[in-house]
């Protein structure tokens, strides 16, 4: 089964919104990778880090899922951005941005652009941080993204978090906190995942999805009847020449100060 013949309504009463993790489910592989090989030729991280971040991100890309506990994977979201400053992590956009775009499924993309057509708003859900999320969801055409929330004193990330991790649990948390601010109905949206860690996001709405599903989470939502999805391998790898890649470009560069409500909400909540 595909995006493109699916055996499930995306129909639903009432105000609701549809959820999509990052990696492997809307795009093909790590975007930590991505991420990485950018921050290290910007020299924002060190040789080190970048290595050992590399190696987990292509294990990642054949292998899915990681026994990593959420504190061990917050832990490294938060070292790698501690005392980079926020104006060099948001210039890494203009690279980053067309780079994973150029990783997402086309059946990904009609997916999101079909809840748009219904009438539902489409939100990235990722660890990953927020300053990189929102971008890469604008250029999708999507709501906003929700990501981790990091601290940021004198213009400088401090390594901690100023809201939820944005992993397991703290998905919930997020997605919770969004349906109170939009007056969303969680019964009636759409959770999108590759992997067993996001159970929790999963499970917190009406309509959960597994996209190309590790082991673990296949046999749980065959268990609980939950649709299953594969999508293909193949990625938008001429993206660049299309306006939306432009688009990327210019949201990445340019667009970032206008939105990123969610990241203010939680900045602004923690400073009062």
């Amino acid at each position: 089964m595909t995006a493109y013949d699916m055996e499930f309504s995306l129909q639903t009463v009432g105000p609701s919104a549809a959820f999509f993790d990052l990696d492997r489910t809307l795009i093909s592989g790590s975007s930590t990778f991505t991420f990485g090989i950018a921050a290290y030729r910007a020299g924002l991280i060190p040789p080190g880090q970048f290595t050992r971040d590399a190696g987990r991100a292509i294990a990642f890309r054949f292998t899915g899922a990681s026994d990593d506990t959420t504190a061990q994977v917050r832990d490294r979201v938060l070292r790698a951005v501690k005392g980079v400053r926020h104006e060099d992590l948001v210039a890494l956009n203009a690279l980053i941005v067309p780079k994973l775009m150029d990783k997402v499924r086309p059946e990904a993309q009609r997916l999101i652009d079909q809840h748009r057509h219904a009438g539902r708003a489409t939100y990235i859900v990722s660890a990953s941080p927020v300053e990189l999320v929102h971008p890469l969801a604008a250029a999708l055409g999507m709501t906003a993204g929700i990501g981790t929330v990091s601290e940021i004193v004198d213009g400088t990330y401090t390594g901690n978090l100023a809201g939820p991790f944005c992993y397991a649990d703290g998905k919930v948390e997020a997605m919770q906190d969004l349906a109170r601010w939009e007056g969303l109905d969680l019964g009636q949206c759409y959770a999108y995942s590759d992997s067993v860690s996001d159970l929790p996001m999963l499970r917190a709405v009406g309509h959960p999805v597994a996209v190309n599903p590790d082991s673990k989470l296949e046999r749980i939502a065959r268990r609980q009847g939950w649709p299953i999805v594969i999508f293909s391998r193949r990625t938008k790898e001429v993206v660049r020449r299309t306006s939306q890649a432009v688009g990327a470009t210019a949201l990445a560069g340019g667009s970032f100060a206008a939105g990123m409500k969610y990241a203010v909400r939680y900045r602004g909540s923690s400073a009062s």
